[in-house]
């Protein structure tokens, strides 16, 4: 298992989530939602992706992403919860076949891009490079996006800061950037739901690429919210984990 991740909670927790960062952040950029899980009995493992956290990138694919977490899922390890962001959920996608079919999983994909066309990666490209070129500081995150915490911005900035050039090569190099399809035979052992942001503040995830009528698959959209959904409503993502009720 590489040792490149952020962990939170106690190992002994009776539930575990297991949270995807997407493209040019890093583990720790989950830091809000996961002591908001360990509130509730979660023991929280967030992985650094290829690429990320300090982590060079030699291997392109969305499957090499996901083939480079398949030893969080030794032995049978299991996840209550499993929460992809932006690219994190293209990942997600490839590690799904890791998971359990004896355990229920929940399965969170956080404004995911389920199609992209060849003028929408070359955009996507163009941003990636404009970002890691001309790191940004957190005060000018902050200035952008005054909803967002000083934390966030300081672990947006360091996210941005830590990726390897290298990994601009993802988009080049996988030829298919089309996951809908998967949504539309959903095994029995997960349960799926899909949180997209306001298309109106350039949402990743289109209301036309969205299966309808899918069991086992939600899909909410999040008016005034925009693509950073953990930052600007966590509420949103924790509202979607089934967790026990006080009883009356």
């Amino acid at each position: 298992m590489s040792n490149s991740a952020s962990q939170w909670g106690s190992p002994t927790a009776s539930r575990r989530a297991l949270l995807i960062h997407g493209m040019t952040m890093c583990s720790n950029s989950w830091e809000g939602i996961a002591q908001l899980l360990v509130a509730e009995g979660f023991f929280v493992i967030a992985p650094n992706l290829l690429g990320h956290g300090g982590r060079r990138c030699t291997n392109y694919r969305i499957s090499d992403f996901a083939e480079d977490l398949r030893p969080y899922f030794a032995m049978d390890t299991s996840f209550d919860v499993v929460i992809g962001h932006s690219f994190g959920c293209l990942v997600t996608f490839s590690l799904l076949p890791f998971l359990p079919k004896t355990k229920e999983t929940t399965v969170i994909l956080v404004d995911p891009a389920l199609e992209l066309t060849e003028a929408q990666i070359n955009g996507t490209q163009n941003v990636f490079l404009q970002w890691t070129t001309n790191v940004r500081t957190a005060e000018e995150h902050m200035a952008e996006n005054p909803t967002w915490s000083r934390r966030d911005c300081v672990l947006r900035m360091l996210g941005i800061a830590m990726v390897d050039p290298n990994t601009v090569e993802v988009f080049r190099r996988n030829p298919s950037w089309s996951s809908s399809v998967l949504l539309k035979n959903i095994p029995p052992h997960l349960k799926i739901t899909i949180l997209a942001s306001d298309p109106k503040l350039g949402a990743n995830c289109s209301l036309e690429h969205m299966p309808r009528d899918i069991e086992r698959l939600n899909a909410k959209v999040l008016t005034g919210i925009g693509h950073w959904i953990q930052y600007e409503c966590p509420d949103a993502i924790m509202d979607a984990i089934p967790l026990p009720r006080a009883k009356l």
